[in-house]
């Protein structure tokens, strides 16, 4: 339904987590139709639960007065081993939580968490050579093999 395709070219992603969200009915209608955004989306550990923030759900077209907030933070539900490993490495310097997709599996929302450590831009240099020096090669493969 909604990735954040922007996540892996901002951070190093050291480890990843599938939770599942808790949503209203008119949000779940929303995300059936296509329409969420990741892009400023962050997780936060609060009280040993985490929280999605941030992330943009928009109104349901044909909802009525009891629609839900568009950027309303929502709970995530994960087990408690992964909470009390995500609160020890959140307290480390420099890791976050971010939501790569959003996703329906079995009829359930989920969302694949994360935790991930920001690039410098030096990083993000190198990331686009890397690929660009990949796509060049495999450019070459394919004419070699066509001449070939």
């Amino acid at each position: 339904m909604a990735q954040n395709r922007k996540a892996r070219h901002d951070y190093h992603i050291d480890d990843t987590f599938e939770a599942g969200i808790v949503l209203t009915g008119t949000e779940v209608k929303a995300l059936r139709a296509g329409k969420a955004s990741l892009v400023d989306g962050f997780a936060d550990v609060r009280d040993g639960e985490v929280w999605l923030r941030n992330v943009h759900i928009p109104e349901y077209d044909l909802g009525t007065w009891n629609n839900h907030a568009p950027r309303r933070s929502r709970k995530l539900l994960l087990r408690k081993e992964e909470i009390k490993r995500l609160i020890g490495k959140t307290k480390e310097t420099g890791f976050t939580l971010v939501p790569l997709s959003l996703y329906f599996k079995d009829g359930y929302a989920k969302v694949e968490l994360a935790l991930a450590r920001g690039k410098k831009s030096y990083d993000k240099r190198h990331t686009i050579a890397e690929r660009e020096a990949k796509r060049e090669a495999e450019r070459a493969m394919a004419r070699a093999r066509r001449r070939g």
